[in-house]
């Protein structure tokens, strides 16, 4: 009897989380992006929400939740009822390195979450104030290492892919110069055009205004291949650093244990919003590379996060940065 009942209510429960599923969404969805607003990862998120808000026909609702390096963001959504009405668009920082350079992350990047879709990849850029000698990546590197003692550099907060790009490239060239980190690009850049900090390495997207307006210099792509947007710009590994590479990328994910059906929803409208020519032509104009179709399923996502944290985990170790 008790086995009959059981079973019973295993299958209410699963038919109804599929109507759940198949209804879905009667309301707004929250897309936590987990930085400042005018960042980069800001600026990302709210071009896919806009025209995800048309494909899915509730409207996506954008909240900033910074701090942790993004992880108060990821984490909110960690901890968020998993009915699909919460989702963040996770970065390589919430998502990978977090989870080697803080001593007790708040969360497990690779069990916590359901992933939806890897969106895009986008390549850093290694910027200084204008004042500052060098013009290029070997000018940039003996300078430095003559004046590291008195040098800074910026980030949009500790343990985000600009904070960790510019960790990678003081790590593979030797130096050793002090981080000022920010909440968020937006300001970091602010500091760096006033002449307050003396370099960073900051993603394409927020940083090509600025460097167009000339009121920053640009040094070095710091990808395998120039940018579209800045053709101009030589990368690393053109000017001596063989092989050098610093990016970010952008996917969403869901609380753990969103249906499955929920999931495809959700994925399905990203895909759409990705293969719009409107937003085809504002990420290239931003120097955003959308991912292949190949690379956008569930699966996939679930596999590269785990190997993202296995290998931005050795560089980090070896550079001896930890933050509490």
């Amino acid at each position: 009897m008790l086995k009959n009942l059981l079973c019973a209510a295993a299958l209410m429960v699963a038919v109804s989380g599929g109507a759940s599923a198949q209804s879905f969404p009667q309301k707004p969805i929250q897309m936590v992006i987990p930085f400042a607003a005018g960042g980069p990862t800001d600026l990302l998120g709210r071009v896919m929400a806009e025209r995800m808000s048309q494909t899915i026909g509730q409207t996506v609702i954008v909240e900033n939740v910074t701090g942790a390096g993004g992880m108060l963001g990821a984490q909110k959504v960690a901890q968020a009822k998993p009915d699909g009405y919460t989702f963040v668009l996770g970065t390589v920082g919430t998502h990978a390195v977090n989870q080697t350079l803080y001593k007790k992350p708040l969360y497990n990047a690779a069990s916590d979450f359901e992933p939806v879709a890897l969106v895009a990849e986008v390549p850093l850029v290694l910027v200084t104030r204008k004042e500052l000698p060098p013009n290029n990546l070997q000018e940039f590197i003996a300078y430095a290492k003559q004046n590291q003692a008195k040098m800074n550099f910026a980030s949009a907060g500790n343990g985000s892919a600009v904070h960790l790009g510019c960790l990678l490239l003081n790590s593979v060239v030797g130096l050793d110069v002090q981080h000022v980190p920010y909440r968020g690009s937006a300001p970091a850049m602010q500091d760096l055009i006033g002449g307050q900090v003396d370099y960073m390495c900051d993603i394409v997207s927020t940083a090509q205004a600025q460097i167009q307006a000339k009121a920053v210099k640009a040094l070095a792509m710091l990808s395998k291949r120039r940018s579209p947007s800045l053709p101009d710009v030589p990368t690393a590994d053109e000017q001596g650093l063989k092989d050098f590479e610093a990016y970010t990328w952008n996917a969403f994910f869901y609380p753990k244990g969103t249906p499955a059906p929920i999931v495809d929803k959700l994925r399905e409208a990203t895909l759409e919003a990705m293969a719009n020519p409107s937003v085809k032509q504002r990420f290239d104009e931003l120097g955003i590379s959308l991912v292949s179709a190949d690379r956008t399923t569930p699966d996939y996502l679930r596999k590269f996060v785990v190997s993202e944290i296995e290998k931005w985990a050795a560089p980090i170790k070896k550079s001896g940065v930890t933050v509490d």
